[in-house]
């Protein structure tokens, strides 16, 4: 990273808005917890279901295509705004893990990923209502999983954390336990990588 990149993580997301109005175009609470965590003050504006229709095969396309859709369809109805819209996808194998529909589906998908390494993918747009600038971009963070049993994947499962999530895991909360390693950014992995936002937020602002 050149020496204009470390200045930018230097700053916090709320110092690279400013005075400006943040909207997340997002249902996700882990999303929002993050964005609160860094002391960000936003509004949530959620955006229409996207997940129907055929996903595209490459996985960065899929985030990126889902992300712009989510972001602009927000921005169309506010003015003088920045929208942060953004998706999350866990693949296997080349295979995208979505959220599971039931608990059998979330077994299936967490006796997958047991023992083995997946890519966690999230696709972050910025549509700048103030300049009429937009920006896509994403992140990528390599999850190893630890061999699981089928009693603890049927225990976690009962707890209901799995159910509204990407890959039907959530690291920072009680599926902590699933995972032996991560390589990139842990808060892309929850669904909001700080580090690639602060470096959009710099192109936009």
């Amino acid at each position: 990273m050149n020496k204009t990149g470390h200045s930018v993580q230097e700053k916090s997301i709320g110092q690279l808005l400013g005075e400006k109005k943040l909207i997340l175009a997002s249902r996700s609470p882990r999303r929002a917890d993050i964005l609160k965590r860094e002391g960000v003050e936003f509004a949530v504006k959620i955006p229409p279901d996207v997940e129907g229709g055929e996903a595209p095969s490459d996985p960065v396309e899929h985030v990126l295509s889902l992300s712009r859709t989510k972001a602009e369809s927000v921005a169309g109805e506010v003015e003088n705004a920045i929208v942060l819209g953004a998706d999350t996808i866990v693949v296997l194998d080349g295979e995208i893990l979505g959220k599971p529909r039931d608990r059998e589906i979330a077994f299936s998908t967490l006796k997958k990923l047991s023992g083995k390494t997946h890519r966690v993918y999230t696709g972050v747009t910025l549509v700048n209502k103030y300049n009429g600038k937009a920006v896509s971009d994403h992140d990528a963070t390599q999850v190893k999983f630890n061999p699981l049993d089928d009693r603890k994947i049927r225990d976690y499962i009962a707890t209901g954390e799995p159910m509204d999530k990407a890959g039907a895991y959530g690291i920072q909360g009680m599926g902590a336990f699933l995972v032996e390693r991560i390589e990139g950014s842990l808060d892309n992995v929850i669904g909001l990588p700080t580090g690639k936002l602060k470096e959009m937020l710099a192109k936009i602002v």
